[in-house]
């Protein structure tokens, strides 16, 4: 199987903050045109979880990572611990100076974090990449092809990001591996969360 992954349409800032990134990734030779060339099959899609809409980032990684996690600020218990189909969950941080509590991938404390450094009641406090992953690799491949996508964002933009690899759904598409990886919307510095990524 060759796996690809080709980045395209990325616009950065001079402070290097994000602007627009999309991922291609697939399997070459799983379609051929009519003119004999291969050509991948992938999708992505990119979305972001806003206070406005009720969202908040410690209830999106408890359900992503199948964990649970106490929201800090509201007191709310997101319980996801009996919810299935995980197959793999871990935070990925880049390599640099940074608390105690990021250097140690705690889930809990990074979103709890995440959500502090928010002050407005519209902040966004998380941006989610979903990618689907080719059905052809083993789970070996799969963890392999995300866990390197995140850590280039992670070393790219400085962000912390939190990646589930899950199973496909038991009543829908048995072909349907797919990867979340939650973003902090902040670069992570020596002292917690910094500017933000746009």
């Amino acid at each position: 199987v060759s796996v690809t992954m080709a980045r395209t349409n990325t616009r950065t800032t001079e402070k290097g903050a994000l602007m627009q990134t999309s991922f291609a990734c697939g399997r070459y030779a799983t379609k051929t045109t009519a003119k004999g060339a291969d050509m991948a099959i992938y999708h992505m899609s990119v979305k972001t979880f806003s206070r406005s809409k009720g969202q908040s980032a410690t209830a999106a990684a408890a359900y992503r990572a199948s964990e649970k996690i106490v929201d800090n600020t509201t007191g709310q218990i997101h319980d996801y611990t009996r919810k299935g189909g995980l197959e793999f969950a871990q935070v990925v941080t880049p390599n640099k100076e940074m608390p105690t509590w990021a250097n140690q991938q705690n889930r809990e404390q990074i979103w709890n974090e995440a959500e502090k450094a928010e002050t407005r009641k519209n902040s966004t406090v998380a941006r989610e990449f979903v990618i689907a992953l080719p059905s052809e690799l083993d789970p070996i491949e799969r963890l392999q092809l995300t866990t390197e996508f995140a850590q280039e964002l992670v070393n790219r933009h400085g962000f912390i990001a939190d990646v589930a690899i899950h199973q496909p759904n038991r009543a829908g598409d048995e072909r349907n591996h797919h990867a979340h990886i939650l973003c902090t919307t902040r670069r992570i510095g020596v002292d917690g969360f910094t500017e933000k990524t746009r």
